[in-house]
């Protein structure tokens, strides 16, 4: 357990998949505020067939993947469009320019010869285009994206299931008693705040998603000594996880939105649920990043649920979505599986071990480097936007499938040092669609303490 942590291109079979379809030509004008180009629909139209122009969504990620928000009666991005969310600009990271020059280079917005930014509420596609003008690019104009979504015949293309990360905006609806229209079919929505330590010592009380009930990580992944006399944090039993659960009044029936500061903590837990039975498991996209970007108050004060006594299902209701050590080994003589490691490069060759409580260095043989952060174990670079939001998922795919040489028809069991970045990793894949994966959930400390063998070095020399 992390102790205390707290292009474009897309495999044709998996079209089908990952993108859910929908199905005046003016004068350009001149925008006084940044000096562009407006583009009217036709010329996004036109666009959309040429190879040298690419059109950038500046909304926010959630209306991107599909969410119908921010005032759009539709969900989702113009086919073919990447996204730059002017979100992104807004960003109280520290390494927030890192972020903003990785999206340049990974979107190869400055190979194109024309750029067509588009918005809905008149501002962000400015605020890009700016930011974009600003760093080289050139032929950068905007559009107004609003007659494009109203009208039905125009296309448009979502994740798979985008709803598994929720906005910020449409949790701040729920915790104010106005659920969204079909959103879940549960009678009962509980919300959950997932993070190390008591109430006290986890921050819980200095702030939390109103009427989230606090999960301490130590209570699903409790410190044990499993082999050689060291201290682990894995994965507890199946019915210790279902005990947990019922405890904080969480059956299978209800929907069950997963929050945290860290996306990573958010993730894990979220994964255990849909393990065990929940039926409908949904993360806070973005973390307390977005939530507190945009304003809305925290609150302190403890929240306590009522405890069920009957779950609904035989828990695990989905065994085969947390592979064991035992289970991992076989599966790693089959052709049709991939054990992607999302480490970082240095832990992956063996450099070192990622942990302070942890010495052992290398990595499992057979499995593929599959990317995660460029620092160190509570790092999600490759994965993330700068607000913690999920990156643009097109990408991800393509970077698995061009880089990292991953066959995405395989079934695809993701792993890191204990289970938590992989469980992140894991999430962004069922949001894109692709249902043949799963998590190795102990990881490289487990597997190496109990003496499994490995290697290390570079496999690329």
């Amino acid at each position: 357990m992390q102790k205390k942590l707290l292009s474009l291109v897309c495999c044709a079979t998996l079209s089908a998949m990952i993108f859910v379809g929908c199905a005046s030509n003016e004068k350009d004008k001149t925008s006084e505020e940044n000096n562009t180009k407006s583009v009217a629909t036709e010329d996004v139209k036109k666009s959309l067939k040429d190879e040298k122009t690419i059109i950038v969504d500046a909304r926010g990620n959630d209306v991107y993947s599909g969410w119908a928000s921010e005032g759009a009666s539709r969900g989702g991005h113009i086919p073919g469009a990447t996204d730059f969310s002017a979100d992104w600009l807004e960003s109280k990271a520290d390494n927030k320019d890192d972020y903003l020059a990785d999206a340049l280079e990974n979107k190869k917005l400055k190979s194109y010869e024309n750029v067509i930014v588009y918005d809905t509420n008149g501002e962000d596609a400015s605020k890009v285009a700016n930011y974009l003008s600003s760093n080289g690019i050139n032929n950068v104009s905007t559009y107004d994206a609003n007659e494009w979504i109203k009208d039905k015949s125009l296309e448009l293309e979502s994740y798979k299931n985008y709803d598994m990360y929720v906005p910020a905006d449409v949790v701040k609806e729920i915790v104010d008693g106005k659920t969204p229209e079909n959103f879940t079919d549960s009678k009962n929505i509980k919300i959950v705040d997932v993070r190390w330590g008591n109430d006290e010592e986890s921050g819980y009380l200095e702030g939390h998603i109103p009427t989230a009930v606090h999960i301490n990580t130590d209570d699903f992944e409790t410190p044990k000594v499993y082999v050689n006399n060291i201290e682990e944090w894995r994965l507890n039993d199946d019915k210790s996880l279902l005990d947990l659960a019922l405890k904080n009044g969480i059956t299978s029936k209800d929907c069950v939105i997963v929050t945290s500061p860290e996306p990573l903590a958010a993730c894990r837990y979220a994964v255990i649920l849909k393990y065990l039975g929940v039926q409908d498991v949904r993360v806070m996209s973005g973390g307390f990043d977005v939530w507190n970007g945009k304003g809305y108050e925290l609150e302190k004060e403890s929240v306590k649920s009522k405890a069920e006594k009957d779950f609904g299902v035989d828990a695990p209701a989905n065994p085969d979505m947390i592979d064991t050590i035992k289970e991992t080994k076989k599966f790693l003589k089959k052709d049709d599986y991939t054990l992607v490691d999302n480490r970082t490069w240095d832990e992956y060759i063996g450099k070192e071990s990622g942990y302070s409580y942890h010495k052992i260095k290398g990595r499992i043989e057979g499995a593929v480097y599959g990317y995660a952060g460029k620092t160190d174990s509570s790092s999600m670079d490759y994965y993330r936007n700068g607000n913690k939001t999920m990156r643009n998922g097109y990408e991800i795919l393509s970077m698995w499938k061009d880089d990292c040489k991953i066959d995405l028809n395989n079934h695809l069991a993701f792993m890191c040092g204990s289970g938590w970045r992989a469980a992140e990793t894991y999430w962004d894949a069922m949001v894109m669609g692709l249902d043949n994966t799963s998590l190795y959930s102990d990881g490289w400390i487990g597997w190496s303490n109990e003496g499994n063998p490995y290697v290390t070095g570079d496999p690329t020399k």
